[in-house]
């Protein structure tokens, strides 16, 4: 039985395993509607996280630092999922948070351009109105580099080969878009609301001058509509 300590130092009890979003209606049903993932312990977590044992939980919501950034790392994702739609052949490669918003390297022969930002940015809000389920799964290293390895993404193989044998490597998927991630991310698509694409810029792979010259496709994502303007 979880006994689950909140930031105000109250003591819930749970008689059987509870997930964070179930902790978030406990609370109020409203924290629940807004609740983007959870802090358990110390350690960010996606909502549909489960407890088994006491711990301490914080909900997080876009009201606080965390949870813009996990908003924002959710908009990389979707502008991922966004440019291969649009773009089948074009190649992910990294995407992180930067203050403010996040950006997205991509290797594409032919190269976007400027005018291509606009389109990239309405199929993101097409594909956020869906309120796709973004779901967390694990696989062995190994499996993930085949995954990506046979939908021709060479970037993203090459980075989980990288990674230590034997690690188990976690994947966020939404809609038909599987990428590689240690999240957590927000339970869906619909809680992006607030986002615009900013710029292009180069990048090499990895850092290295000696690389192949990708893409970067900077963008900003805020928790609404006011704070975006």
């Amino acid at each position: 039985m979880p006994e689950i300590q909140l930031p105000d130092g109250a003591i819930r009890s749970y008689v059987k395993p509870v997930t964070v979003l179930e902790v978030a209606a406990d609370i109020h049903p409203k924290l629940a509607k807004r609740a983007l993932a959870g802090d358990v312990s110390g350690n960010l977590v996606d909502v549909d996280y489960g407890i088994d044992s006491d711990q301490s939980v914080r909900i997080i919501t876009a009201d606080d630092s965390k949870g813009l950034e996990i908003l924002r790392h959710s908009c990389a994702h979707l502008m991922a999922h966004a440019v291969k739609t649009l773009y089948p052949s074009a190649q992910v490669t990294i995407g992180p948070i930067i203050e403010d918003g996040f950006y997205y390297d991509f290797s594409y022969q032919p190269g976007f351009e400027e005018a291509d930002l606009e389109k990239i940015e309405k199929k993101m809000y097409e594909l956020a109105s869906l309120k796709l389920p973004i779901s967390r799964s694990t696989m062995l290293r190994d499996d993930a580099v085949e995954l990506f390895r046979s939908s021709g993404e060479n970037y993203k193989a090459e980075i989980i080969a990288s990674i230590p044998e034997g690690e188990v490597i976690s994947l966020y998927s939404q809609g038909e878009f599987t990428d590689l991630c240690r999240g957590p991310h927000v339970p869906s698509t619909g809680y992006l609301k607030a986002f615009r694409l900013t710029k292009l810029a180069g990048a090499y792979w990895r850092g290295d001058a000696k690389n192949e010259q990708l893409q970067r496709i900077y963008g900003t994502a805020w928790a609404d509509k006011k704070d975006l303007k």
